[in-house]
């Protein structure tokens, strides 16, 4: 996997470790954990095993783990493990942030449109991470550096807004990672899709995986093999017409889930390039219609999707944190913009 693939598999709403399962054979000889998982994961090494039973990542027939912990026969071992760092040099930028929430723990923030979460393939200064850096006092150097510069735990992708979780300790990263592994952290989106939906509610579920024709799209398949299981709950929140303003409800995190979701039902997100929402989906012929809609591709000029609500338990007290960002600029003018707009037609 090159780190342009490693990038996109962590947009949008995915966290940063990833996911196994392995299931032991009816013979399996009794052997400790660290060395089971060693031994059937590719290129994991022991010692980074047991750093990740250490933290709490690793799950053997739902239970945490110890170091000593053996494996038996038809015994079920569930694990994460943060992606492997990729020698890229972190250094503190003095970058502002819209930090909405923090304490000794965790730190939540407002992330703005456009800015990429993590000095990755063609973008290496002016990201979250090197702003938090700053903030935080943290250094990572090509090599090596500080430890505590692994605690992100999910991304939203460059041109989604919204809020995102740090993790400032070691501690705090682990219980939160948990947390999303069994899917207990809240995730509420407002996204603008095209088109009237039918229903004033309703589940999309499908295997997302990467589409053959183009790695850097994703698409919805019936064969579980290709993919991760996505489950997305949606709720029109206002109808325009031709387009809609939902909420969306992640279940799961996976790459591009909202976008890919909303497509494969017909209803793109309004000026989402990639999934065909940056041409006219929906409304009239007429040249009056059509520079209306530039205009509202000019006012907010990426994908019309924003990570509004965060939940979750806090790692330390255990009291569950809500927190919510109202929506920016861009999207909020864009649906004021169709609000006046559908007031004056008849569709």
């Amino acid at each position: 996997m090159t780190g342009e693939d490693q990038d996109l598999l962590l947009e949008e709403g995915q966290e940063m470790f990833e996911h196994f399962r392995l299931v032991a054979d009816k013979g399996q000889a009794p052997v400790r954990v660290d060395k089971f998982i060693a031994t059937h994961q590719e290129d994991t090494s022991r010692n980074r095993v047991q750093q990740a039973i250490k933290l709490g990542y690793v799950l053997v027939n739902d239970k945490p783990a110890k170091a000593n912990t053996v494996i038996r026969p038809c015994d079920v071992i569930k694990f994460v493990m943060p992606y492997e760092r990729r020698g890229v040099e972190i250094l503190p930028e003095d970058i502002p942030l819209d930090i909405v929430y923090e304490d000794d723990d965790v730190l939540v923030v407002n992330k703005e449109a456009g800015m990429v979460v993590h000095p990755g393939h063609g973008n290496y200064t002016g990201t979250l991470v090197n702003a938090l850096a700053f903030h935080l006092g943290l250094k990572q150097g090509p090599d090596e550096g500080d430890e505590r510069m692994g605690i992100l735990v999910h991304r939203i992708d460059k041109d989604t807004s919204g809020l995102l979780v740090v993790a400032k300790t070691p501690q705090a990263q682990a219980h939160l990672a948990d947390q999303f592994f069994v899917h207990s952290i809240d995730r509420v989106y407002t996204a603008v899709v095209w088109g009237n939906l039918q229903e004033d509610e309703g589940t999309i579920e499908g295997t997302i995986g990467r589409d053959p024709n183009d790695r850097l799209r994703f698409r919805v398949y019936d064969d579980p093999e290709k993919g991760k299981w996505a489950v997305t709950h949606w709720k029109v929140l206002e109808r325009f017409g031709f387009i809609t303003v939902v909420e969306c409800r992640l279940e799961t995190g996976r790459t591009h889930q909202i976008r890919v979701h909303m497509s494969s039902i017909g209803h793109p997100l309004f000026n989402d390039e990639r999934y065909g929402g940056s041409e006219i989906r929906q409304g009239t012929i007429y040249a009056k219609y059509r520079q209306f809609i530039q205009n509202c591709f000019t006012l907010c000029p990426r994908q019309a999707l924003h990570a509004r609500t965060l939940g979750f338990t806090h790692p330390r007290t255990g009291e569950r944190v809500f927190l919510e960002a109202p929506l920016p600029e861009d999207m909020a003018a864009l649906i004021e913009k169709w609000r006046n707009y559908t007031a004056t037609i008849k569709y």
